[in-house]
């Protein structure tokens, strides 16, 4: 809960404050006629769905160090989830804050960038020795690269689309690979060399999708608030269905489509203007 106040903090409310083991957070903001105020404290609720996801990337990793490499690869589709919840909430109670904004940053660079990485070094790059050391990293530095750039462009870029492969849409394509493969007891030690280096090919590129300047449909256009045709709840229940036969593997495939869509997308589109171009000629 906030609290508005327009004026300032006494120098006996700060003197007082500062004698506290924890400061209140205060931050400046704008009413409803566009005037300056000032909020002190943070929203609970939509805080606490980022700090559960910043809980479930932590756990991902604890998982990565303890060998139990398939919980946690889940662990990371569970901070997906979070992650997607934790901003709609925000909006649908109005709880937005940049507070908030840059909690969700750090939570996500834990979860799909600190963890992902990882996991898969604990998984098969370790066995590449200073190559797969390198291919961490590269991944762990794209994540950073590519939420401190999201965050600049708020506001700036279309919000149908986004600017580079989004960083759960990574996790989920490097986690969700070790998942189906580490569900039958594969890991990388038992993997063939060209396979390990395979893994660590994927592994780079979805870091460097990251950073990209791919466009890729970011579904925040979609009006889930209005009535759809009944069918539509239809096909929602049945994708569930096709999910839940098997997560592992549907999932990955999801979200290599995904991953996939962008470059085709660029590719269709410069050969439509090289078309353009031609006919003009």
């Amino acid at each position: 809960m906030s609290i508005k106040n327009n004026s300032h903090p006494s120098d006996t409310e700060r003197t007082l404050e500062s004698m506290l083991p924890i400061a209140e957070h205060e931050e400046e903001g704008r009413d409803e006629d566009g005037r300056k105020v000032r909020h002190r404290g943070v929203y609970l609720l939509p805080n606490l769905f980022t700090t559960a996801n910043l809980f479930a990337g932590f756990y991902a990793m604890i998982c990565a160090v303890n060998g139990n490499f398939y919980v946690a690869s889940a662990a990371v589709f569970v901070a997906m989830v979070l992650d997607g919840l934790d901003g709609r909430v925000a909006r649908m109670t109005n709880t937005q804050s940049a507070f908030g904004a840059e909690y969700d940053s750090l939570s996500d660079m834990v979860a799909f960038g600190v963890a992902p990485a990882l996991l898969s070094y604990q998984w098969a790059l370790k066995e590449l020795g200073n190559v797969g050391l390198t291919v961490a990293f590269i991944y762990a530095a794209c994540a950073a690269l590519r939420l401190a750039r999201f965050n600049t462009q708020i506001g700036v870029v279309d919000k149908r689309w986004f600017i580079g492969l989004a960083s759960p849409a990574a996790a989920a394509v490097v986690s969700g690979l070790v998942w189906a493969v580490s569900e039958h007891d594969v890991y990388g030690k038992d993997l063939p060399v060209f396979a390990s280096l395979a893994f660590a090919a994927v592994v780079a590129v979805t870091g460097l999708l990251m950073v990209s300047n791919v466009k890729y449909y970011s579904f925040k256009d979609l009006d889930l608030k209005g009535r759809v045709p009944f069918v539509v709840i239809l096909v929602v229940v049945l994708a569930f269905a096709v999910v839940f036969s098997d997560p592992p593997r549907v999932l990955l495939l999801l979200f290599l489509a995904y991953a996939i869509s962008g470059p085709v997308n660029l590719v269709l589109r410069l050969r439509r203007i090289q078309k353009k171009t031609e006919k003009q000629a």
